[in-house]
């Protein structure tokens, strides 16, 4: 077994062990900083992202079950995370859904290899199935297929749409769905892009 293969299963096992023993703080901060060795900043990835927030803490902390009362807990940080969501200037949820199915369907960006001078992609289908021509997605969150034929497109949907793409955590404190407006990952009109591409009926999303 070569030395990469030793190191990466040594890494798995920790983590299993620091969630297995989360109330346990000095494991846990052997673990960041065992954490810190392997990981070095190279590019625009810079080591500071191996750096938990309150919303993180409290889900390795509880397992992805915080309770709903507490400093820690689902209520309070959930609330924290609905007031960090910059709404639209001009009260506009949608843009152009074929703009937004170039974004889903682009990975690039916020690699170390990049420059960060690009727009970055949505990486979208890495985790959901968009439409039926789809030959390839990831299933690690739900089919967006007919995601607005079947909600409708009313203005409630689009200001929670584009809420749960600016930041997830807000709507579901521990999922794995990435904050990107609120990390500055995609832009407004980016995410605009998306909500159309979601709710639009013209969108391939909803045919």
């Amino acid at each position: 077994m070569t030395p990469i293969k030793i190191a990466t299963l040594a890494l798995a096992g920790m983590s299993v062990i620091v969630l297995a023993h989360a109330d346990d703080a000095a494991l846990e901060k052997k673990f960041t900083q065992r954490l810190k060795q392997d990981f070095r900043t190279r590019g625009i990835a810079t080591i500071d992202r191996v750096n938990q927030d309150t919303v993180q803490e409290s889900c390795t902390k509880y397992n992805n079950e915080p309770p709903h009362e507490g400093p820690l807990g689902l209520d309070k940080l959930e609330a924290e995370q609905k007031t960090t969501i910059k709404w639209p200037a001009d009260g506009k949820f949608l843009g152009d859904w074929k703009a937004g199915e170039k974004l889903a369907q682009d990975g690039k960006g916020m690699t170390w290899s990049d420059k960060g001078d690009k727009p970055n992609g949505g990486n979208c289908y890495n985790c959901h199935q968009l439409s039926p021509q789809e030959l390839s997605y990831g299933t690690i969150g739900p089919s967006l297929y007919h995601y607005g034929k079947i909600r409708g497109n009313t203005a409630e949907t689009q200001k929670y749409t584009y809420g749960k793409i600016f930041n997830s955590k807000a709507y579901n404190l521990c999922t794995n769905m990435p904050r990107f407006g609120h990390v500055g990952a995609l832009t407004e009109a980016q995410i605009k892009d998306l909500v159309a591409l979601l709710l639009d009926p013209e969108s391939v999303i909803n045919k």
